[in-house]
């Protein structure tokens, strides 16, 4: 996402990068650099203007003569301008008690209609009832498919066919909504391939009549300026509540996204990264500037890593940890999860400094790759796999030629297996943000250097003994069997 963004505003960092302090002429360079890249990724040039006039005041003025060096100093700028221009504090969806209509609208071709299942499957994550509404009458598959996307989520599609009054449609549906006590109805609503005045009519009508509590548009990322145009146009006519942004996994350049709110005031509310279901994502602000300068967002990449794992695995996947139980069978489940196309990709893209990993993650064949680990998986007993350690050196070989590979490669696995348990526990237990956020960080740090171990004597930055290895998981499995009891005690 914004590689070249990402790629432009890191060259500008790196032009003033050990330099004593920011003065003027070696500030000029680095901010000329900076605003290329926004130009080049297509932001409003009214946007990119008022941004480097607020950068390059701040960048030059007291604030900065501190003991930060220029590029960091220049970094932490850029992030508090972005956050200043991506806006603040206005996360997500907030809905009231009782029944919740929203109306959905866009062009044709923004993925308007996958943007409905795609918002559905994201509140079922919050355990509320969803009902989608077929009300794009213009499009007869997209009705069609609407109740393809139902029957795919579980979640009822109410439309009427052979009407032909949208807004009949609607009032029908939110009433059903309201006896059969559904919590969110989602209105998917008439498109155009270009905006015209019957289009704003009907949806103004519809708007007037229904009232839903809120109105979201559904813009293509890929269109650049088109998008915050049209997000102009409609929120003229309808005053929106949100912008969806859809597409942004493919050859987005980020202009839009930087320029919608400065553009109409309109907030981003969800962005949509993929063509899965579950590829829709509440927009953050803070995270979204942290991904462009190429720090991370390592709160997308917690929630993107318990995706993989639904309530009933968690629960399994605890009790296995509280016991010591989890195999490498457990660990084949998962590789299969993560071998997703693109996920891993997606994944790496998310750390702090995960561009040169994603980067690397583009050279190698990762089916190749994951087909070759399972491989070697399922050339083991069912011994080995519940017990890697009575694996010896002729179980090793038998492993290895039964997968056509080297003995080295079975070890290598192993030590994956050991490395990656403790990412999963961290995934599957119920904990703090942060304790998640310092686990992703470690195994970063030991992706980064595969020789280190995953934890050391404090202060020592020596390799752990035999002894306090054994004693650290004898504490480890004691912490989650305590975790466990008071998880059953408060059920």
């Amino acid at each position: 996402m914004f590689e070249s963004l990402q790629d432009g505003l890191r060259d500008a960092f790196k032009s003033i990068s050990g330099r004593a302090k920011l003065t003027e002429s070696n500030m000029r360079d680095g901010l000329k650099m900076v605003e290329n890249a926004l130009l080049e990724a297509d932001v409003s040039y009214t946007v990119v203007q008022d941004f480097m006039k607020q950068v390059s005041q701040r960048a030059l003025g007291e604030k900065v003569l501190g003991s930060l060096s220029p590029d960091q100093q220049l970094v932490g700028i850029v992030n508090e301008e972005l956050l200043s221009l991506l806006g603040k504090g206005e996360e997500g969806i907030r809905l009231k008690p009782g029944t919740n209509v929203l109306m959905m609208c866009g062009l044709q071709g923004s993925g308007k209609t996958t943007t409905c299942g795609k918002l559905t499957q994201l509140l079922k994550r919050q355990n509320l009832k969803c009902m989608l509404v077929a009300a794009d009458l213009q499009r007869p598959a997209a009705i069609q498919q609407l109740h393809v996307l139902g029957d795919q989520l579980g979640v009822p599609v109410y439309s009427e066919p052979g009407e032909k009054d949208p807004v009949s449609v609607c009032r029908n549906a939110v009433a059903k909504a309201k006896q059969d006590e559904i919590e969110v109805v989602i209105l998917d609503t008439a498109g155009r391939l270009a905006i015209d005045q019957e289009l704003m009519d009907q949806l103004v009508l519809i708007d007037k009549r229904v009232q839903p509590d809120q109105v979201f548009l559904v813009v293509d990322g890929m269109t650049g300026q088109d998008a915050v145009n049209s997000a102009a146009a409609f929120n003229e006519a309808l005053t929106l509540d949100g912008v969806i942004m859809t597409k942004l996994d493919g050859d987005a350049r980020g202009g839009a996204l930087l320029s919608v709110r400065h553009v109409t005031g309109v907030p981003l509310k969800f962005i949509g990264t993929g063509e899965q279901m579950d590829a829709l994502e509440p927009f953050r602000p803070d995270g979204m500037a942290s991904r462009i300068l190429g720090m991370g967002d390592v709160v997308a990449l917690v929630d993107e890593a318990q995706k993989l794992i639904d309530t009933k695995e968690r629960e399994a996947l605890e009790q296995k940890m509280a016991s010591g139980q989890f195999t490498l069978d457990d660990f084949r489940d998962q590789i299969n999860k993560i071998a997703r196309p693109g996920l891993m990709q997606k994944m790496m893209g998310l750390l702090p400094g995960g561009a040169q990993l994603k980067d690397a993650m583009n050279q190698v064949d990762t089916g190749q790759e994951t087909r070759r680990l399972i491989g070697i998986i399922d050339s083991m007993t069912a011994v080995e796999r519940k017990n890697p350690k009575v694996i010896d050196i002729s179980r090793r070989k038998r492993i290895a030629a039964g997968a056509g590979v080297q003995p080295q490669q079975v070890n290598e696995l192993i030590k994956q297996f050991e490395m990656m348990k403790p990412m999963f526990t961290s995934m599957a237990q119920p904990g703090s943000m942060k304790e998640k956020m310092a686990m992703v960080q470690e195994m970063q740090q030991q992706m980064a250097n595969p020789g280190r171990t995953m934890k050391t004597k404090k202060g020592t930055g020596k390799r752990l003994s035999a002894s306090d290895k054994k004693k650290q998981k004898k504490e480890r499995e004691k912490m989650l069997r305590n975790r466990l009891r008071k998880k059953k005690k408060n059920r």
